[in-house]
């Protein structure tokens, strides 16, 4: 039964001090209909304001009466160009127990600073807000830009576009590699993505399975000359470029070690994954991303930030947000929660038993493994331990030693360790929160490998490997213990 009483449930402002801020604020209200209340200290600005029809009072903002007039107000706007006018008024409102909502103008950091201690909710300083409007106006500029140069170059492919991944590709690099074919596709350039080394670890080949992404190994197909343009996404995780064709496209989130002689580059070091930049791009072409792209980027960004536990920026968040309602999160859910096989299970338990701890560092031998994505796997399960910042995991397969190491310590450089500690007699590759090493086993040892002679490789290596490494991070290994 209807009582007669109208309640409303809009909010009523009150604009304190109406020069030129206030006032562009106090129209924009009023043309959406809200329930606006304006207070100033100048009779004929005051004035002026009744004859535009607002709503207007003369008042003086720095009195403390001005908590009384504001007091069944929802939401406080104090746009004085006088911060200490806007200082008093922000104390009157919280000294009167006022709960309302309080957005208050501040002219440069100390005094955000004292009106945050004051109460203000939110605090405005005009000049931070025309600086990052600048900002976004450049980045906008920018990315339309850089796009029309990639459309140029797409426009001018002739034959197939190779798109090269990193080295052992991770979920990052394949959807990034992924998403460069679907803009390719719209300018009529069939796309080849390329790799070298091994898709190893569970998630990743679920993920590739799953979404059915084509990816062909590199020493499977033409030269690379053979193609029309040639693009590297998400490549600086393989350390050098080592191709045997010029660079046509180049994009990535981390700069890249020498000079990249590149017709179009886009290296954003601001951003945590390459999938973050490419959903730029399906953007600024305004293409409605297809269920795989969407769902190969989103879990790309997720991958790449430990599911936005790790170095994540806003530019990661908004993309993450714009790839949701596209992806399909079943899809998802069964990439990140695939079964663990055997031979990952046997690797992690050796790991585990064989581990040694030097301050917040782990290094561990995993002793003849056959599957080597394995050592990934095990990296990342023994970072969960209480205490550590950064592990390494090795092993012995094809005459080779395989090695993978991750870190969270934001103090140290994971990739660059490796390279100090190894580039000289192996392969090493990485940056700051994982990388890889592949070296030579006749480099520690001079003897090949055998059933006979097992117990003394391993034993070698061990020594070695971890004395290395610890050596490498700024501890000395020789006091190590299990961790027990």
């Amino acid at each position: 039964m209807s009582t007669g009483v109208t309640i409303s449930s809009m909010s009523a402002y009150a604009i304190l001090g109406c020069g030129s801020v206030g006032h562009v604020v106090a129209e924009e209200l009023a043309d959406e209909g809200k329930n606006v209340l304006i207070l100033d200290k100048d009779e004929n600005r005051v004035e002026t304001l009744r004859d535009q029809d607002l709503n207007a009072r003369r008042q003086d903002i720095s009195d403390p009466d001005v908590a009384e007039v504001v007091d069944g107000r929802d939401v406080i706007l104090i746009l004085a160009s006088d911060v200490e006018a806007n200082k008093a008024a922000v104390s009157a409102i919280r000294d009167r127990g006022g709960d309302q909502f309080v957005v208050v103008r501040a002219s440069d950091p100390v005094s955000e600073d004292e009106l945050r201690g004051l109460g203000a909710d939110v605090v405005i300083n005009p000049s931070t807000v025309i600086a990052d409007s600048a900002l976004r106006t450049l980045e906008s500029g920018e990315l339309e830009y850089k796009a029309r140069q990639l459309a140029d170059i797409l426009d001018e492919t002739d034959g197939t576009l190779a798109i090269l991944t990193h080295d052992n590709p991770d979920p990052d690099s394949i959807a990034s590699a992924v998403a460069l074919q679907a803009i390719a596709r719209e300018y009529d350039v069939d796309a080849d993505i390329l790799y070298d080394g091994d898709i190893g670890h569970q998630e990743n080949r679920a993920f590739v399975n799953l979404l059915g992404i084509e990816l062909l190994e590199r020493d499977e197909v033409p030269p690379l000359s053979r193609y029309g343009a040639v693009a590297l996404v998400d490549h600086m995780k393989s350390g050098s470029i080592d191709i045997d064709a010029g660079v046509d496209i180049f994009i990535d989130h981390f700069e890249p070690d020498e000079n990249i002689d590149a017709r179009f580059m886009d290296v954003r070091p601001n951003v945590s994954s390459t999938s973050t930049i490419l959903t730029k791009y399906i953007q600024e072409f305004d293409l409605s991303p297809s269920e795989t792209v969407a769902t190969a980027l989103l879990y790309g960004i997720r991958a790449e930030t430990l599911d936005f536990k790790r170095d994540t920026t806003p530019a990661d968040l908004t993309a993450a947000a714009y790839l949701y309602p596209f992806a399909n999160h079943d899809t998802l859910e069964q990439v990140e929660s695939p079964s663990m096989s055997p031979e990952t299970l046997d690797v992690l338990a050796e790991a585990i038993q064989s581990r040694e701890v030097q301050g917040s560092h782990l290094v561990s031998n995993a002793g003849f493994i056959r599957d080597r994505e394995a050592l990934g796997q095990a990296a990342n399960h023994l970072l969960n331990l209480e205490g550590i910042t950064t592990t390494a995991v090795f092993g012995i397969a094809d005459d080779n030693i395989y090695l993978a190491a991750r870190s969270k310590d934001i103090r140290i450089n994971i990739g660059n360790i490796l390279q100090d500690a190894f580039e000289s007699i192996g392969t090493a590759g990485g940056h700051s929160t994982q990388g890889s090493v592949e070296i030579p086993l006749g480099i520690f040892t001079g003897i090949e490998t055998s059933e006979d002679n097992r117990d003394t490789l391993l034993a070698l290596t061990e020594e070695a490997v971890r004395r290395k490494l610890f050596q490498a991070m700024g501890v000395d290994g020789s006091e190590s213990g299990n961790g027990s």
